[in-house]
């Protein structure tokens, strides 16, 4: 890696911000003799921009021996993020692929059949007349020949010991706050109806420990393997014995990865096995048979997973993200040593003033408070609606249950008219939809606190319904508080907050107003203070509570004089520092607050 060309690599003709302090910041955190450097940059720095000056610091194929790996990958958990960069022209030279199934045959007959049920995949020995032209194959050729190959986490693990993408020299993570998270839902290995194809032909016994489970999992392997070769002994397979072959060999991979995991004395992965209700059926004679449920086979700490994945692929590393809050509690986490990691914080460069956050609390959101906090909470998003009458305005209702119930009293006070839902099914439609139109529509969302770009008009204003504490009904989080880690707890919580907070303010001179209708979003703040970067800090400080128009649902359809004209805040009724408010007592216990699972 030659850090000294950091500079002539950064694509864009000028700096913004804090771009230039940040690659010097890097280019020296790699002269000082580390191989990982963490790069904590909030929203609107230009992250990609210095992921490219990055990148075209690794070593050429000029200047390397044949046995060195040269070149850089580009790769990030976010589809829409990849999306992104494959639209801006200063990173063209970011060579992107993506998983076969979003490519699609260009044979005559297979116009819609995608790349991976395509006759190459279908016919053994096939001899495609074309395959120079395919539109997958040809992009990983290009990206597997260039110098910045691009894709996402999940292709870019899914590759991990291929002849194609072997080991480069640098490699780039973008929006990496979550990567231990990512890994451990990768390596999470389902088995069910919708996953194991002859789910129904299995005699599943009731699970009573880990140690049962690698044994059913060992066998389960052998039974794959065999479907598996007799599929590959077809002539020619259909599109659904396409998938099957696919999936049992994805699932192969995965119960061998755990077998042989777990029968590792020296991996650090700790195994947690879930099973669902035993099933009930009738068998042949008529007669009430039971079985046992649906597994779910869950590691953590996958530092040996991520090894083999992440850390095997590459020589330096960037990791970049608004949002690593904690450097040791991370490195830990991702299986790194912190001596040879190095910290390089971006400051921020929007004003404060642009971002303010608002108190407009109604009560706590766990689920013993959610009947009687909800409809508090829904006559606060029509004053909202009141205060910025001509503003899109977006909810992060956190769940379906939460973002239902909150429509139904919407719709039920009357502005219904002014309010967008969206299903799991349906929700990028949805979202491109609302984004698209020029009414004040409010948006209700669910899990849309990240990788969400609501710069200007878009959107500016929002409301955070819930603290977004991660769902204790999780064995793996259940099994970490059981241990005692409230801090990591609390930090993933803060994480996305911080997330949500920067869907409604792209760039230095745009602004948007976050509020917040949780009492357990007061007492997170106190609780992670001190996991806070510094331009939150500012932010959580400025706390006030805003003046609003009174419960008028026709001024909320209809705007009202009394409602802000120009979308900027109004000045606040009461101003008040953070710090000194909504103490909670010495004696309050943190499981009173936060033990709950998300129904």
């Amino acid at each position: 890696m030659n850090t000294d060309r950091i500079f002539e690599a950064f694509p864009a003709p000028s700096y913004r911000g804090n771009q230039e302090q940040a690659l010097a910041d890097i280019h020296d955190a790699f002269r000082a003799g580390n191989d990982v450097v963490l790069v904590r940059a909030p929203t609107g720095s230009g992250k990609s921009l210095l992921a490219r000056a990055v990148a075209g610091c690794a070593q050429t194929v000029d200047e390397a021996d044949p046995s060195e790996a040269t070149g850089a990958y580009y790769t990030t958990p976010q589809v829409s993020q990849l999306d992104d960069v494959a639209e801006d022209e200063l990173l063209s030279d970011l060579n992107i692929i993506r998983g076969k199934s979003n490519y699609t045959c260009i044979l005559p007959e297979e116009r819609n059949t995608p790349v991976n049920q395509a006759p190459c995949v279908r016919e053994r020995g096939y001899d495609c007349s074309v395959k120079h032209r395919c539109p997958y194959f040809s992009d990983r050729a290009i990206a597997s020949n260039r110098a910045i190959a691009a894709m996402t986490l999940a292709y870019f693990m899914q590759t991990a010991g291929s002849e194609v993408f072997r080991k480069r020299d640098v490699v780039v993570i973008d929006e990496a706050h979550g990567l231990a998270e990512w890994a451990e839902m990768y390596a999470t290995i389902q088995l069910g109806p919708r996953t194991v194809p002859f789910w129904d032909e299995l005699r599943v016994p009731e699970i009573d420990g880990t140690e049962r489970a690698v044994r059913y999992a060992d066998n389960l392997a052998d039974t794959c393997n065999r479907r598996k070769d007799d599929l590959l002994a077809q002539q020619s397979l259909s599109p659904g014995e396409v998938r099957e072959r696919d999936r049992l060999q994805e699932l192969i991979g995965e119960l061998e990865w755990f077998v042989a995991d777990y029968r590792d004395p020296q991996s650090p992965t700790t195994w947690l096995v879930d099973q669902s209700e035993p099933e009930r059926s009738d068998d042949q004679a008529g007669n009430e048979s039971e079985r046992g449920g649906p597994l779910t086979i869950k590691p953590m700490n996958p530092e040996k997973y991520l090894s083999h994945t992440v850390w095997d692929r590459g020589n330096k590393f960037v990791l970049l993200s608004a949002t690593i809050l904690n450097k040791a509690a991370f490195c830990r986490q991702v299986g790194l040593e912190p001596a040879n990691v190095a910290l390089v914080d971006v400051g921020h460069t929007f004003p404060v003033e642009n971002r303010p956050l608002f108190d407009v609390t109604q009560g706590k959101m766990t689920y013993e408070h959610r009947e009687e906090t909800t409809p508090k909470i829904a006559r606060t998003i029509v004053r909202l609606m009141a205060h910025h009458p001509e503003e899109k305005g977006l909810i992060h209702a956190h769940s379906y249950d939460i973002q239902q119930r909150l429509a139904d009293f919407l719709r039920d006070f009357g502005v219904g008219e002014r309010i967008r839902t969206h299903d799991r099914d349906g929700r990028d439609a949805e979202l491109e939809a609302w984004k698209a139109t020029d009414d004040p529509d409010v948006f209700l969302s669910v899990k849309m606190e990240e990788a969400l770009d609501l710069k200007g008009d878009l959107c500016r204003w929002q409301l955070l319904c819930k603290a977004p504490y991660l769902n204790t009904g999780d064995s793996r989080v259940a099994h970490r508080l059981e241990e005692g880690q409230w801090a990591w707890y609390y930090r993933a919580a803060l994480r996305t907050v911080i997330q949500a907070c920067g869907r409604v303010i792209r760039a230095p001179d745009d602004y948007g107003s976050t509020y917040l209708a949780d009492s357990s979003l007061l007492e997170l703040f106190e609780r992670a203070r001190t996991d806070m970067p510094e331009w939150f800090n500012a932010q959580v400080d400025r706390i006030t509570e805003p003046e609003l128009p009174a419960f008028d649902p026709q001024a909320a359809i209809a705007g009202s004089s009394s409602a802000s004209g120009d979308g900027r805040s109004s000045e606040p009724s009461q101003k008040r520092s953070f710090s000194r408010s909504r103490r909670r007592s010495s004696n309050s216990s943190p499981v009173a607050d936060v033990w709950e699972t998300d129904r």
